[in-house]
């Protein structure tokens, strides 16, 4: 599905692409912000971490399975490209995190998941070996350390070498959900549907959980009840529903279609404001205040994707060009065709 806007005599192509891209971006994150605002009242009413995870990839699966019959000849033509979606960009996000949490912090687990941006730009430095902006890495290692300030990683920080490694595993599958989003990006009409990956990722990515949330022994009872957020009760239904329908259909769908108008790094950078968004929902809905230095942080995250996202050079400039822009073209990995 071609996501470039078509030329205008009345505007700049790219320049709208682009503004596009960016607000698509920002949804994204706003949309996966909003799950762990939704999430926590389920667990604490009784719901299993992985199986909450689970409900939210399944149910997801299931709202997008039309989608897969309609996009089916991709199983066909891009089998790699679905299988490396699935397994990466859903289940081993997830999973890994999720593991990560029994033995490190939330917020070292957080931050070094989303050292994705910066694990982007070498990807796309040293693998694909093409320049990459000054201002690209100066935004990246901003949004990083704001990060850093957001989760408060200096409270209560230990050193775990498997928790560090699975932490480090979710960055390593949200490196291959932003390099596996552009797949195609210079494909023009050949490019595959991002509706019909997303679909099919989904899919896999239900499939792998099931083995590892094992569902068999959800309390499905929980699901009849209440939660609690901030001490009132929630239709615990209603809280699933949005973190099927909202923070995961919804995120994927624009995560991917930013990604395909911006490319991976830039679009990296601004899912770097799903823990502000995340932090200030929970400030909003659960009662857990900011306080001054996660306030600061969040300020440097929004400094520093400002930066990596005016970084693009003009077209024709001769300059670096991985920062994104319409005229940036990722290359395909060749073990995704």
């Amino acid at each position: 599905m071609p996501v470039r806007t078509s030329d205008s005599s009345h505007s700049n192509p790219g320049r709208h692409g682009k503004g596009v891209g960016l607000g698509l971006a920002l949804l994204s994150a706003v949309a996966f912000g909003g799950s762990g605002v939704a999430a926590k009242p389920l667990i604490e009413a009784g719901l299993d971490p992985l199986h909450v995870v689970w409900l939210r990839v399944t149910g997801a699966a299931l709202v997008m399975l039309p989608l897969a019959v309609r996009h089916r000849a991709l199983l066909r033509r891009r089998p790699g490209l679905l299988a490396g979606f699935g397994l990466l960009a859903v289940a081993g996000v997830q999973a890994f995190y999720f593991a990560s949490l029994s033995r490190i912090p939330v917020g070292v687990a957080l931050l070094i998941e989303y050292l994705a941006p910066a694990l982007v730009l070498g990807w796309v430095r040293f693998v694909q070996r093409r320049p990459v902006t000054r201002a690209a890495a100066v935004g990246v290692v901003l949004a990083v350390g704001g990060l850093a300030c957001v989760v408060e990683v200096w409270s209560g920080l230990r050193f775990d070498a498997l928790g560090l490694l699975l932490a480090l595993g979710a960055a390593c599958c949200q490196v291959g959900y932003f390099v596996l989003s552009d797949q195609g990006s210079d494909a023009g009409d050949e490019a595959p549907d991002p509706l019909g990956v997303i679909a099919y990722g989904l899919l896999v990515g239900a499939a792998v959980l099931t083995v590892i949330a094992r569902p068999w022994s959800l309390d499905w009872s929980v699901l009849t009840g209440t939660a609690r957020m901030d001490g009132s009760p929630v239709p615990a239904v209603a809280l699933l529903a949005w973190i099927v329908l909202v923070a995961t259909v919804v995120a994927y769908v624009t995560g991917v279609l930013a990604v395909r108008r911006l490319s991976p790094q830039v679009a990296g950078v601004v899912a770097c404001l799903e823990a502000v968004i995340a932090t200030v929902l929970a400030w909003i809905l659960l009662g857990e205040h900011l306080s001054a230095p996660q306030l600061a942080g969040g300020v440097i995250v929004l400094v520093g994707a400002f930066i990596a996202q005016s970084s693009t050079p003009a077209k024709g400039s001769g300059q670096p060009v991985a920062s994104g822009g319409p005229e940036r073209k990722l290359s395909r990995p060749g073990t995704t065709a």
